[in-house]
């Protein structure tokens, strides 16, 4: 069949890709003229006028993420080139907090707790028992539960140095609003599932050469199209078919952000109160990247960071350390509030506080749709929306918060229902 495939983020390559290898003629539609989506290549300068390559947003993966990693190397990406892997690991600047052992899970984390540094053995038992508890559940709680309410028994220390860090990262979600039953779904899949599953992945190259680039290549040596600076205006039913700017396709997945999606499944006339309710209910939290340049070299890639208020980073990445350029450092405000100048400043004074006092800004990029806001029994809309119409996307019905993971999963799950 014919199939559109409106939006080339790492959901719509997928789809496109994945529709390839089922027979289908995929054609990709792409309003910007870079792929990738919010996980993207940017250029930008440092301070001393050389040309780098950024990201939109700086990004972890893990080693739970087997679709990704899949598609990655299905396009020619070998994972273990593009990716540093490491056992997860929560160290602050002063050496203190988790790291686990290269050990077969569970045992890895039960002994990254007795072994975390700084805590006393009151903070460790009572993680232990609760994530005995947690399992013995299996890992699941009241639909109406946020990660606050299952933290009732940790320690202030446990909550501040492990579970907060590990919500933001992963729901973008604070855990005061954050769903319990998300959260205790990723714990489950990455520190109680395949071995290396709860390992972090950071990327060595810029995220658009991590995937989108190389299944760009991968689809034009397969003869699919993928037409970037072309954002489609009307998309409508037809005659056994679906006109998308009055080319005929059997069939369309909308993989571009939920607004977009919604605007063009408005604009068909087609009957889907349902999705649309769904789609409109959801809310979206803000990811802010600051990059910054500094002489001195962080002691691990990837640190993190006592945040608050007037301290909003809860991570910073050693670029240097990750093939970038010497002295190139991120730090990371997940569920990001404010105004881009006052977070830059903020974020800039935490790290001269941290020792780094000639860093000097190099580039904040605020997505202010970076997610969704991973809330409790939230209802989200699904692949289905009218017969031949698909969605797809992080967003949409499934397991897992808005990852990359989420992403790819829904693609492949929209290409199995064509």
């Amino acid at each position: 069949m014919r199939v559109a495939i409106i939006g080339g983020g790492w959901a719509g390559l997928t789809a496109a890709v994945e529709a390839t290898r089922a027979g289908h003629a995929a054609t990709v539609f792409e309003a910007s003229r870079a792929l990738g989506g919010r996980a993207r290549g940017l250029k930008s300068r440092l301070p001393d006028g050389s040309g780098v390559t950024l990201d939109n947003g700086q990004h972890i993966l893990i080693g739970a993420y087997t679709e990704t990693l899949r598609l990655m190397r299905l396009v020619g990406v070998d994972p273990d080139q593009a990716l540093l892997r490491l056992p997860l690991t929560l160290l602050f600047p002063d050496g203190q907090g988790l790291k686990l052992p290269p050990w077969r899970a569970p045992l890895d984390a039960f002994a990254g707790i007795v072994a975390a540094r700084g805590w006393r053995w009151r903070d460790k038992l009572a993680l232990l028992r609760t994530a005995t508890l947690w399992q013995h559940q299996g890992f699941a709680c009241a639909s109406a539960s946020t990660v606050a309410d299952l933290c009732h028994p940790l320690t202030a220390r446990v909550v501040t140095e492990l579970i907060e860090p590990l919500c933001v990262s992963a729901l973008n979600t604070p855990t005061h609003r954050a769903s319990g039953q998300v959260f205790l779904r990723v714990l489950r899949d990455a520190l109680f599932g395949i071995r290396g599953g709860s390992n972090l992945l950071l990327p060595r190259t810029d995220l658009g050469a991590l995937f989108p680039d190389a299944a760009a290549r991968w689809l034009a040596q397969h003869g699919a199209p993928v037409l970037t600076g072309h954002r489609v205006q009307a998309l409508a039913p037809g005659a056994n078919c679906w006109q998308v700017d009055g080319k005929p396709f059997e069939r369309v997945i909308l993989a571009c952000a939920p607004g977009e999606a919604m605007r063009l499944v408005e604009a068909s006339g087609i009957a889907a109160a349902d999705w649309l309710r769904q789609a409109r209910s959801l809310a979206f939290e803000a990811i802010t990247t600051v990059y910054a340049s500094s002489s001195n070299r962080l002691a691990h890639p990837l640190l993190a960071l006592r945040s608050g208020s007037a301290a909003p980073a809860q991570f910073v990445f050693d670029r240097g350390q990750l093939g970038g350029p010497a002295g190139l450092l991120a730090f990371v405000v997940s569920a990001s509030r404010g105004e881009r100048d006052t977070l830059q400043q903020r974020v800039l004074a935490q790290g001269r506080q941290l020792g780094l006092r000639d860093l000097q800004p190099v580039q904040t990029v605020v997505e202010k749709r970076a997610t969704f806001a991973c809330t409790p029994g939230l209802q989200r809309p699904g692949l289905r929306i009218a017969p031949g119409l698909l969605a797809c996307g992080d967003y949409v019905k499934g397991p897992y918060p808005a990852t990359l993971e989420g992403a790819v999963l829904s693609s492949a799950a929209a290409v199995r229902l064509l």
